[in-house]
């Protein structure tokens, strides 16, 4: 796959980024060619994000050079970048969602028949550059309208329509199930080889071994080191971002599980749970695996009285748990940490404070007046115990990166006493150094008797993390596993089933 012969189209030397106070980059290199997949790897806080701003025309370089097949450039504004052939699909994608496909591909620049806009032209250009990618979408469904990974098609094929030369991917498949990430790498592959550079930052490592041709890793700002993919491991990739091994990601357990805490006997949801039935103890943790509509996802908004069920019964520390709502569910410290957590469990411009403490605000306050004292050690307390990186605790909670934001997120359900947590993709978009920290949170409150049920699409995870794990698959429980007998393939042979159950 090494596409290490490719012309050079893009060279960053030396480059550097000072804000008032912070040396956000320093000496700093990247080369990328024709036709390759070149991973950009770093913690959060490492200067991936400044670095492809300066190359996307947002920011401006401070030191070092830019060279573009080999001629010093200047890019100094997004248009310069444009007319290059850099183009940036961003986590938040930058599409008009009341427009159609055809529209949005060709904003900013609809084809034009004299004064009028050439409506048939544009759908025809549209359908032709979907087809290229291989996607069935009809050119006047509305954008809002599509499913994320439909929407990331759209905004790739717009950058295709700027005459694209480098397309920087930015957490492309945060978002995206199995699925839609399979036919992200067929996309991916098909840029690839009609000669697009690409520049392609995940956390996910895995995928930097399906897709990269080489990998260039930030630490602090700083380059590191430059590899080609076919000679690193995964626990290379690591030691280069946090300086420790792999294996130490996950916290050592010896777990030590107590009373009953959650008991779910044969609880269906017409058409979406058949009969599911497990138990979770004080001070475990229950990793739940299966491919995307396997029904995890369901399950947990059942148990937390999002969504109501229609036959079993529930038992909440050894009484009947009649769950009507999200309300009821909080109230008996039964906690939900949502897979979205920007959309779903955070107040993104608000402060850590506020996020931290508005689910149980009431007891914060007398006659009705909050005791601003309180609040704020109490907020500070759980920002020390979390070690939650923030200025104050008046910090806006959009400026944190993913892993400080999953910890908020966590200071909240642990202000309210919360017992039994649901934690639905924990560490989905958070890099390696901060999901060690999750993980050891977890680890922390399983030894402090919290009960934990685990929802995860990274194996990995549910291995290194899980007491028990329970596979679905089609909306039934059809493994438990015990975590010595577990593995990959066995997960994976039961979640596709081929488990013979």
């Amino acid at each position: 796959m090494t596409q290490a012969t490719g012309k050079v189209l893009l060279e960053m030397k030396d480059i550097g980024k000072t804000f008032p106070g912070v040396k956000a980059l320093e000496g700093v290199n990247l080369t990328v060619r024709e036709g390759q997949v070149h991973a950009l790897l770093g913690e959060n806080g490492a200067g991936k994000s400044t670095l492809i701003k300066i190359l996307s025309g947002a920011y401006t370089k401070d030191e070092g050079q830019i060279f573009w097949e080999g001629r010093p450039v200047d890019i100094r504004n997004p248009q310069d970048a444009q007319a290059l052939g850099i183009s940036t699909i961003y986590q938040e994608f930058n599409l008009a969602p009341h427009l159609t496909v055809a529209e949005n591909i060709y904003l900013g620049h609809l084809p034009k028949n004299g004064p009028l806009v050439d409506w048939a032209a544009a759908k025809k250009g549209a359908q032709e550059i979907l087809d290229s990618l291989g996607v069935t979408l009809s050119v006047d469904s509305t954008t809002a309208n599509l499913s994320v990974a439909e929407q990331q098609l759209v905004e790739i094929a717009k950058a295709l329509n700027r005459k694209t030369r480098i397309l920087i991917m930015d957490e492309p498949s945060a978002v995206l199930g199995e699925k839609d990430l399979e036919k992200l790498f067929e996309v991916v592959r098909s840029l690839q080889a009609s000669g697009i550079g690409i520049i392609y930052i995940s956390h996910r490592l895995k995928e930097i071994f399906e897709l990269a041709d080489q990998v260039t890793v930030l630490k602090d700002g700083r380059y590191i080191d430059t590899r080609d993919v076919a000679e690193v491991s995964m626990d290379d990739l690591v030691r280069l971002m946090i300086g420790r091994e792999l294996e130490d990601v996950y916290p050592k357990r010896k777990p030590k599980p107590g009373d009953m805490l959650l008991e779910v006997n044969n609880v269906s949801r017409t058409g979406v749970l058949h009969n599911i039935s497990f138990n979770l103890r004080a001070g475990e943790i229950i990793g739940f695996a299966g491919i995307t509509g396997s029904g995890r996802t369901e399950l947990a908004r059942v148990i937390f009285g999002a969504d109501p069920y229609h036959s079993g019964d529930m038992k909440l520390y050894g009484e009947m748990y009649k769950v009507r709502s999200p309300g009821d569910a909080i109230r008996q410290r039964v906690g939900l940490v949502t897979e979205d957590r920007k959309r779903q469990g955070l107040l993104l411009k608000l402060p850590v404070t506020t996020n931290t403490t508005i689910s149980g605000i009431k007891a914060l306050c007398r006659f009705g007046i909050i005791k601003l004292r309180e609040e704020l050690e109490l907020v500070q307390s759980f920002i020390k115990q979390l070690s939650i990186k923030t200025p104050s605790a008046s910090f806006l909670v959009v400026n944190m990166s993913g892993g400080n934001q999953q910890k908020v997120v966590l200071a909240r359900w642990l202000s309210l006493g919360t017992r039994v947590f649901i934690m639905d993709e924990p560490t989905r978009g958070i890099d390696v150094g901060s999901k060690s920290e999750i993980y050891q949170i977890m680890a922390d409150l399983a030894d402090q008797g919290v009960g934990i049920i685990m929802i995860s699409s990274e194996l990995p995870e549910v291995l290194g993390m899980s007491d028990r794990i329970m596979v679905m698959r089609e909306g039934r429980l059809v493994k438990e596993l015990s975590r010595a007998e577990a593995s990959e393939e066995t997960i994976m042979l039961h979640a596709v089933g081929g488990g013979g159950e």
